[in-house]
């Protein structure tokens, strides 16, 4: 049902916490292929996305959301940042919102692991950031297939998910509870 696209250079050392969070939902069938999107790694990062079963695609800088877009094959697309893990619980909700098929596009909350008053900071600016339809570059993107081809990212021009965001607009895009943890 949801094909993940995880852009990478040189992850090797995050990547490991992006993918235990989408075992359980691999497990029951919602997460059916992860891609790894790479521009040049030059560490561990192609060598840990293959022993994890990915789909590992070799592009240029810039290009990796493209590259990972146009080889899913599954209805739903999951946009991750390497170094980032869906929060535990956000396959009930991300399959409650593909189901109720009104909107085709949801971001997750951004989190920053660890504590103190620094990640609560950039927490808060964050939520500011999406309240005036400027996403996080770590927030988690759920998008159809169908929706992402209408806005024109088959093209060959850069993506990143604040360009998707833009192309959307903030009242086309549902906020989900869970949260997207960053580790970096």
């Amino acid at each position: 049902m949801i094909s993940v696209v995880i852009p990478t250079h040189n992850a090797a050392a995050t990547l490991p916490a992006s993918f235990r969070s989408l075992f359980e939902a691999t497990i029951d069938g919602l997460v059916s292929e992860v891609i790894v999107a790479d521009c040049g790694s030059t560490d561990a990062t192609l060598r840990i996305a293959d022993a994890a079963g990915a789909t590992v695609i070799k592009t240029s800088p810039g290009l990796e959301l493209l590259a990972g877009a146009q080889a899913a094959r599954k209805p739903w697309l999951l946009f991750l940042k390497a170094g980032s893990s869906m929060e535990p619980g956000w396959e009930d909700e991300a399959r409650a919102f593909i189901a109720q098929g009104q909107n085709d596009a949801a971001a997750f909350r951004f989190r920053l692991a660890g504590g103190g008053v620094r990640p609560r900071l950039r927490e808060a600016v964050a939520a500011a950031a999406r309240a005036f339809g400027r996403p996080n570059s770590c927030d988690g993107l759920l998008i159809s297939a169908k929706l992402l081809g209408t806005l024109g990212a088959c093209a060959t021009q850069p993506l990143d998910e604040a360009r998707l965001m833009r192309g959307l607009g903030r009242d086309r895009v549902s906020q989900l509870k869970a949260a997207v943890i960053a580790h970096s």
